[in-house]
């Protein structure tokens, strides 16, 4: 498995420093989309041995990134088969607006917050339009706030389940609320 971190803030100076939700340095978050699609995958491609085929290619991401991955991967799902968000901020599309009912094209849809995050509501939200709609997903809550050792356990929970067929006990099993 081939594993990319890009900044996902499209500007020339990507610090994050001052305010950072400046609607530039918001819209910056936005704006990844097309560096990711039009660029940053056609050189991961030529640069390694990978395989091209959308079913073979996850986006994950955490906070303004779980955000960004939710909304790329639910957009492209000619793209992506594995889409996590770990607890996705306020950047993340309304469910209605992203016509999550095509999410059922996926291998995986995942959401994950610790059940102390702030952003909490966020990920419920996006949870509860899918459960109504019978779209399947794992909701993975579990002890935590917004921190990293919340979204480490994540990531290898999710990881876990890449690229290989997925027991349905598995959604079961981990979409059983902490609380």
């Amino acid at each position: 498995m081939v594993v990319v971190m890009p900044n996902g803030r499209a500007m020339k100076n990507d610090q994050s420093t001052g305010d950072i939700f400046d609607s530039v340095k918001v819209k910056s978050f936005s704006t990844f989309e097309r560096d990711l699609l039009d660029d940053l995958i056609p050189f991961i491609e030529h640069s390694y041995p990978v395989y091209k085929q959308h079913r073979y290619r996850a986006i994950a991401g955490l906070s303004m990134g779980g955000g960004q991955a939710l909304n790329f991967g639910l957009g492209n799902l000619d793209k992506f088969a594995y889409v996590a968000g770990f607890a996705p901020a306020p950047n993340t599309k309304m469910p209605e607006v992203s016509d999550l009912r095509k999410a059922r094209k996926l291998k995986l849809l995942w959401i994950s917050c610790g059940v102390d995050d702030y952003l909490l509501w966020v990920s419920k939200r996006t949870h509860d339009f899918l459960a109504t709609n019978n779209i399947p997903h794992i909701y993975y809550t579990e002890p935590g706030t917004h921190e990293f050792n919340v979204w480490r356990n994540d990531l290898y929970i999710f990881s876990q389940l890449l690229f290989k067929p997925i027991d349905k006990a598995v959604y079961n099993q981990l979409n059983k609320p902490f609380r």
